[in-house]
C-alpha cells in the first residue's frame, strides 16, 4: 500500500519537475535571445550596468533549471536527500520573493526617489560608446510610452549641456528633430508613464505572481509528500 502511494506521488513529483525544468529551459532562452539582439533591453542603471532584463532572465532560467533537475533526480532515485534539497531550495526562493514583495511595498517611496536618481544618472551614458542597450532601451521607451526624460524632458538638458532632447523624444520622428523647439517634443515624464501602466496592468501582474507562488507552494508539497512516503517505505521494508 505505502508503495503504491509512492509510485503516485513519484510520478506527479517527476511531471512537475519536468515542466519546472522544461520552463526554466523556456526562460532561459528568452534572456539567451534578448542577449543577442545587441541589448534593446538593456538596463537603464547606472549604478547596476549588469541588471539587465536578459541577464536576469539567465541566471533566472539557469537557477530553475537547477532546481528542477534535481527535483527530477530525487524523484527518479527516490533520493531523501535529493528530495529534501529541492525542498530547501524551493522554499528559500519562496522566502525571498515574499520578502522582496513586503520590502518593496514598505519601502515604495524611498525606492521611487532612488530609481529616479538613477536613471537620471544613467542619461548621461546615452550615446556613449559601449552603452548601445542603453541608449536603445531609452529610444524604445521614449518612443513607444511617447514620453521624454526621467521627471521632465528638461532632464536631458542637462546631458548635452543644450536646450536639445534625444530624436526619439519628438511628436514626428526627423533627423535632429531634438533641436527644434519643446512644442515638437513629447511633454510627459517616462518614469510616470511608465508607472501609471505598471499600475494599470497591476490585475495581470498580481495573477502572474499568485500563479508562481501556486506553483511553488505544490512544488513544496508534492517534495515534502514524496520525502515522507520514502521514509515511510524504507521504513514498511526495514
Amino acid at each position: 500500500m505505502a508503495r503504491g502511494c509512492l509510485q503516485g506521488v513519484k510520478f506527479l513529483m517527476f511531471a512537475f519537475n519536468l515542466l519546472f525544468w522544461l520552463g526554466g529551459c523556456g526562460i532561459l532562452g528568452v534572456g539567451i535571445w534578448l542577449a543577442a539582439t545587441q541589448g534593446n533591453f538593456a538596463t537603464l542603471s547606472s549604478s547596476f550596468p549588469s541588471l539587465s532584463a536578459a541577464n536576469l532572465l539567465i541566471v533566472t532560467g539557469t537557477f530553475v533549471m537547477a532546481i528542477g533537475f534535481v527535483g527530477c533526480i530525487g524523484a527518479i532515485k527516490e533520493n531523501k536527500c535529493l528530495l529534501l534539497t529541492f525542498f530547501v531550495l524551493l522554499l528559500l526562493v519562496f522566502l525571498l520573493e515574499a520578502t522582496i514583495t513586503i520590502l518593496f511595498f514598505a519601502y515604495t517611496d524611498k525606492i521611487d526617489r532612488y530609481a529616479q536618481r538613477d536613471l537620471k544618472k544613467g542619461l548621461h551614458l546615452y550615446g556613449t560608446p559601449g552603452n548601445v542597450g542603453l541608449t536603445n532601451a531609452w529610444s524604445i521607451i521614449q518612443t513607444d510610452f511617447r514620453c521624454c526624460g526621467v521627471s521632465n524632458y528638461t532632464d536631458w538638458f542637462e546631458v548635452y549641456n543644450a536646450t536639445r532632447v534625444p530624436d526619439s523624444c519628438c511628436l514626428e520622428f526627423s533627423d535632429s528633430c531634438g533641436l527644434h523647439a519643446p512644442g515638437t517634443w513629447w511633454k510627459a515624464p517616462c518614469y510616470e508613464t511608465v508607472k501609471m501602466w505598471l499600475q494599470e496592468n497591476l490585475l495581470a501582474v498580481g495573477i502572474f505572481g499568485l500563479c508562481t507562488a501556486l506553483v511553488q507552494i505544490l512544488g513544496l508539497t508534492f517534495a515534502m509528500t514524496m520525502y515522507c512516503q520514502v521514509v515511510k517505505a524504507d521504513t514498511y521494508c526495514a
